[in-house]
């Protein structure tokens, strides 16, 4: 899990990488929540999610917006946000030119600048979005939603009521030829403190149904 350094349009971003399996090995690039709130690359859910990609052979990426740790800059709101996460894929991709997939997953502010990612670069394949933060953050740039991709949201999430989350979610599956699938787990809150292990297991549940179907 080699600590890495890359070049953000606010200069120095710090980030951990672990390598794809294969020369082909999808990508994946891990988004963490919001700086503001004590956000940054090693939340448990961040890490999670990060390990979740990596054990199923991805190029995997997480890093630390502008400001945080000792990733240069100063926290914009999330239009620097997404230039950080935009410099992070560039160099996931160029470090991994013969990738199969692209991935993109956040959580909470991640899953927004995320899902924001995924509207300018079409390339993309999947998504997973942990908490998206649909009552604050305004999601209607999805029009359409270039990729399909997972949801997945706690029953008791006080700062995302899931009534927000699943309006958006049902916007999304008007759309053809993407399959958003949504998943409510109950008891869970926005933070997870009890049930990170649901992250885990349907969040990797998910990607192994996905890659299964890639693979037939």
């Amino acid at each position: 899990m080699p600590e890495v350094v890359l070049t953000g349009a606010s200069g120095r971003l710090e980030g951990r990488y672990a390598p794809g399996k294969k020369d082909n090995a999808p990508i994946a690039l891990i988004l963490h929540p919001h700086p503001k709130a004590g956000g940054h690359m090693n939340n448990p859910v961040a890490v999670q999610l990060y390990h979740l990609f990596m054990k199923r052979g991805f190029a995997v990426l997480r890093f630390n917006f502008r400001g945080v740790g000792r990733s240069q800059g100063e926290f914009d709101s999330g239009v620097g946000e997404l230039a950080d996460a935009a410099s992070a894929l560039d160099w996931l991709q160029s470090t991994n030119p013969a990738a199969s997939q692209c991935w993109v997953a956040g959580y909470q502010f991640g899953a927004w600048i995320g899902m924001q990612l995924l509207m300018r670069r079409p390339e993309t394949d999947g998504f997973i979005s942990v908490s998206p933060p649909t009552n604050v953050y305004d999601f209607s740039f999805l029009a359409p939603c270039p990729a399909s991709g997972l949801i997945l949201h706690g029953s008791d999430d006080q700062v995302a009521a899931p009534n927000e989350v699943e309006r958006v979610v049902a916007k999304l599956r008007t759309q053809k030829g993407i399959s958003i699938a949504y998943e409510l787990v109950e008891g869970a809150n926005h933070y997870w403190s009890q049930h990170i292990d649901d992250v885990g297991e349907r969040v990797g549940a998910y990607l192994d149904r996905r890659l299964a179907v890639d693979k037939s």
